[in-house]
């Protein structure tokens, strides 16, 4: 299962299949994309091949070159699948970075990896650019979108990728299940997000364990609504490529707008998190009969929002995954995830996963431990060994997240022992949030934890402790004038949302900050 392909997939599905349908790209929501929700990009195989192929014989000439680390800022659309699919044609690594992040983040992320080249559109120019000027390293930056009928370029844009002269020729690329193909950034417990390299053979593993859950057919076409600088966002094109069917691409998830283009191109399945099906459940739009799976993850799910689903004729299934597992762990099918409330299924074909105590043996069905993975899906280890060597233990990854099963082998998932924040479907590690607070001169301390919200799942929240002493003379700020500083420090979903003073952070008897207790205090009911 995963020593296969060694080949070009797209190559493959073109050269036997040119004529089948690989890419929908509907818009991004725009008005002229709502009254017209047909008039979408198509490509079939055969296109897309010979659109990647050009693209990467121009990146070839700019140095791009088998175990190239190329990083992109790019929404989702077509410049982005092509990007994808070049790069790896050329043997190269994605580095897919978030488009929300500042420029201090991105640059760090970078150097992390060692990019070489950034590629990026119309809209991303000016923040590449200032990752390039905070990198002292010589970075060719490249616009990508300007095929895609983006408009020109000014003279004092980046190299105008589409405009280069092309290669005459490809290099002949070794193909292994195990070449490294991406490397994502994932916040950890430390504060530092972690760099997880994937490699082909994860990505197979993962479609293969994927199609043998959730089905596949090949009339099927995928809506990818989701960043695809996320692994959620990344799979659905994957996987498609692998199975010869088609992805549909949406720039931006709307309410109203992306259950209209799954209608209008009669999509069989969607990747949402648990806020935006909630939307589409609380609005007039109607989910078409086509859909045989809601892949619903980013998040957990609660079981009144899958009751909803149900009653609604949305056959939804909960996912638990990771980037460190290119996807998903467990899945849950729509009739498994109403009969069983609040699981998240069985672990996918080829994934183990053990519930294990503090001393790392595994316990009883129906006791809470912390979740362990391995499998061919699972990551060979983060850039950094440190990290690789604390995470890693005999029974494969240790997730940091707190779960049991039960006797059927169905998996639930309780907390995080990590304390992350899950908002809207995005991670954020409470030490970095309090890191940025704990910069500002009048700020003593601060604790950061997550609270309860209807529409994300949850909101950061702090309670902040204002400085004396010799800061005394500062004007005290107010929770507004500490968003305004974290602004520049932190992506906007990682901005504190709720903020409190305190003359003192409450504290357990063994002097920890007492977690429960700030988000009592927050508006967290107990």
């Amino acid at each position: 299962m995963t020593g296969w392909p060694d080949a070009d997939l797209l190559a493959v599905w073109a050269a036997t299949s040119p004529e089948a349908l690989a890419v929908i790209h509907a818009g991004d929501g725009s008005a002229a994309s709502r009254n017209e929700p047909d008039n979408a990009d198509r490509l079939t195989y055969a296109d897309l091949d010979a659109l990647v192929d050009d693209l990467a014989r121009r990146l070839s000439t700019l140095g791009v070159c088998p175990g190239t680390h190329v990083a992109t800022l790019l929404n989702t659309g077509l410049p982005f699948i092509t990007v994808v699919h070049a790069l790896g044609r050329l043997g190269a690594v994605l580095v897919p970075l978030n488009v929300r992040l500042t420029g201090g983040e991105l640059s760090g992320h970078c150097e992390r990896v060692g990019v070489e080249t950034l590629l990026c559109d119309a809209e991303q120019v000016e923040q590449a650019t200032a990752v390039a000027e905070e990198l002292d390293i010589d970075l060719t930056i490249g616009r990508v979108d300007d095929e895609h009928g983006n408009g020109e370029s000014a003279d004092t844009d980046p190299v105008r990728v589409w405009s280069h002269d092309p290669a005459d020729s490809l290099p002949r690329v070794e193909r292994s299940p195990a070449d490294r193909r991406l490397v994502l950034f994932t916040s950890g417990t430390t504060g530092k997000p972690k760099a997880v390299p994937l490699t082909t053979g994860n990505l197979v593993a993962s479609a293969v364990g994927s199609a043998f859950r959730l089905g596949v057919v090949p009339d099927d076409r995928w809506l990818c609504a989701l960043p695809m600088y996320h692994m959620g966002g990344l799979a659905p094109v994957f996987r498609s490529t692998l199975y010869g069917t088609c992805v549909v691409l949406q720039s931006t998830f709307d309410a109203e707008y992306t259950p209209a283009v799954a209608r209008t191109h009669e999509v069989t399945g969607l990747s949402l998190v648990p806020t935006m099906l909630a939307r589409i459940l609380d609005g007039d739009a109607d989910l078409p009969d086509s859909l045989r799976f809601v892949l619903l993850g980013g998040g957990r799910a609660d079981p009144v929002l899958v009751e909803r689903a149900d009653s609604a004729g949305v056959p939804v299934c909960p996912t638990y995954g990771m980037t460190e597992t290119a996807s998903q762990i467990a899945t849950a099918r729509p009739a498994e995830a109403v009969a069983h409330e609040g699981t998240v299924g069985r672990p996918l074909l080829g994934t183990d996963v053990s519930i294990v105590d503090e001393q790392g043996t595994p316990v009883e069905a129906g006791d809470v431990g912390e979740v362990v993975v391995s499998g061919p899906t699972v990551t060979p280890g983060y850039l950094d060994d440190a990290v690789t060597e604390r995470s890693f233990g005999p029974r494969g990854l240790h997730t940091g997240d707190l779960g049991y099963r039960d006797d059927g082998n169905r998996l639930w998932i309780t907390g995080r022992r990590s304390d992350r924040i899950v908002t809207g479907g995005e991670n954020v590690d409470p030490v970095e949030v309090r890191e940025a607070l704990c910069s500002h001169p009048a700020v003593a301390d601060a604790a950061v934890v997550g609270l309860d919200d209807e529409e994300w799942g949850e909101r950061v929240g702090a309670l902040v402790v204002v400085s004396d002493g010799e800061t005394a003379e500062l004007e005290r700020p107010d929770s507004e004038a500490l968003r305004a500083y974290c602004r520049d420090r932190l992506a906007g979903y990682k901005l504190p949302r709720t903020i409190e003073f305190a003359d003192a952070l409450p504290r357990t008897p063994s002097g920890t900050v007492d977690r429960t207790a700030v988000q009592v205090r927050l508006g967290n009911p107990e």
